[in-house]
């Protein structure tokens, strides 16, 4: 008898070349609606399954791994992994992973495109053109903040962190001030050209503050009516980090009352639903989500899930895990 072939879940669409790689190796369920799915759907999916290939759409906590007991591994595409508890994991023997590094340097383009779409009121002027409003030319149409030469502070200096602190110090000689958990090395700080300041010293030095911190239940509302309130009037904020860590009620406030210049946001509290307030406000550029969303980026966090999944379930081991003392020695 041909023994059957370990069952896992595909949570959300993804590329034709990963679905293949994972049918090599196991019974492979897709969701090619791209739909997410409630709590009970996803625990109904996973009956029988003993690994998932996740999104940040998907919640996995103690209720469903007690719901879901055959589940051995869940492999996030993101880097970020705030839609797990991996304490829960952790004590059900589950292994999680993430997809850092391949994400890296798409991601740090784009909170740098942000920064500078934010600066220079990219998004505002668009909907004035578009609207038929432009009607004479004039000195300080749609004037905006410098870049070059300012200095960009970042919250966050992990990986991502670093490349965009590379890229304002190097290619737009920014001054780079940054705060963290840990100050990094100095060689580190060399290379980006940064230097480590306290956390109120950033805000209230930053012409532009960069948000690059990892979600946790710690980092709710890190920046709130506070921290803004520290920023010079003429200063940006961009979050391509996680929604959670704006107070976005604050930031709405203070965007319409013009304490602060402008925002960027690529991620949201409660996303995909957007705070209405940041709806009503002209002075904020808003994309969903996108961040890594290149196609040869968003293809090798695909394969690097998969990879961990194959591997996990194949030979007991994983690229990239967020909990390795589950993995037997």
């Amino acid at each position: 008898m041909t023994t059957p072939r370990p069952a896992i879940l595909i949570a959300r669409a993804v590329f034709p070349e990963v679905v293949e790689r994972l049918r090599q190796h196991f019974d492979v369920e897709t969701n090619d609606t791209d739909e997410p799915f409630s709590p009970d759907q996803l625990v109904q999916r996973l009956q029988g399954k003993v690994g998932a290939l996740t999104t940040g759409s998907e919640r996995i906590g103690a209720e469903l791994l007690a719901a879901c007991q055959q589940l051995k591994v869940v492999c996030n595409i993101a880097v970020g992994y705030n839609n797990f508890d991996v304490a829960a994991l952790t004590s059900a023997g589950v292994l999680a992973t993430n997809t850092p590094d391949v994400l890296t340097e798409t991601t740090a383009d784009f909170g740098f495109a942000l920064l500078m779409a934010t600066a220079r009121r990219v998004t505002e002027s668009e909907h004035f053109l578009r609207a038929g409003q432009w009607k004479e030319w004039s000195l300080d149409l749609f004037a905006g903040a410098e870049v070059h030469g300012s200095t960009l502070g970042i919250l966050g200096m992990g990986r991502i962190g670093q490349a965009i602190a590379r890229r304002g110090a190097h290619g737009f000689g920014m001054n780079v001030i940054y705060h963290n958990r840990s100050r990094l090395d100095t060689d580190k700080e060399a290379a980006c050209k940064a230097r480590y300041v306290s956390k109120d010293e950033l805000f209230a030095q930053a012409d532009h503050v960069v948000l690059v911190l990892p979600y946790t239940p710690a980092a709710y509302h890190t920046v709130g009516a506070a921290e803004i309130a520290r920023m010079k009037p003429s200063a940006t904020l961009i979050n391509i980090a996680r929604g959670g860590i704006v107070d976005e009620d604050a930031l709405v406030a203070a965007l319409r009352e013009r304490r602060i210049a402008a925002a960027g946001l690529d991620v949201f509290e409660g996303e995909p639903q957007v705070n209405p307030g940041l709806l009503s406000v002209p002075n904020v550029v808003l994309t969903p989500h996108i961040a890594s969303a290149t196609i040869p980026t968003r293809t090798a966090m695909a394969m690097l899930a998969a990879d961990n999944l194959i591997a996990y379930l194949t030979e007991g081991r994983a690229l990239t895990p967020l909990n390795p003392q589950v993995i037997a020695p």
